[in-house]
C-alpha cells in the first residue's frame, strides 16, 4: 500500500475520487465542510474518519501540487525537495 499521494494541480472529479479511495483505505476522509478553489486547482481538507479520529488531530489542508504522506496515524505534507527526489 503506497503511503504517499500526489494531489495534482488542476485536480478534477476523477482525482477527487481517487484521493477519497486512498484516504478511505487509511481511515481518513475528505472534510466536506471545507472547499477552497484556487488558480492552480482545488485545495482539499482531510481529517481522520469516524472511530479513527484523534482528539489531537485536526486534519490537514492539501494544496494543489502537494504530496502527502501517511505515517500510520497522521497525514503530513512532504517537503517539495523530498517529493522531487522520491519521484526521480
Amino acid at each position: 500500500m503506497a503511503n504517499t499521494y500526489d494531489w495534482p494541480r488542476g485536480a478534477e472529479s476523477a482525482d477527487s475520487e481517487a484521493l477519497e479511495r486512498w484516504l478511505d483505505a487509511r481511515g481518513w476522509e475528505v472534510d466536506p465542510t471545507v472547499f477552497m478553489a484556487g488558480v492552480l486547482g482545488p485545495a482539499v481538507q482531510v481529517r481522520p474518519a469516524g472511530e479513527t479520529a484523534f482528539e489531537d488531530e485536526a486534519g490537514l489542508l492539501i494544496l494543489p501540487g502537494e504530496t502527502v504522506r501517511f505515517d500510520g496515524r497522521r497525514m503530513r505534507i512532504v517537503p517539495p525537495l523530498a517529493a522531487a527526489a522520491a519521484s526521480a
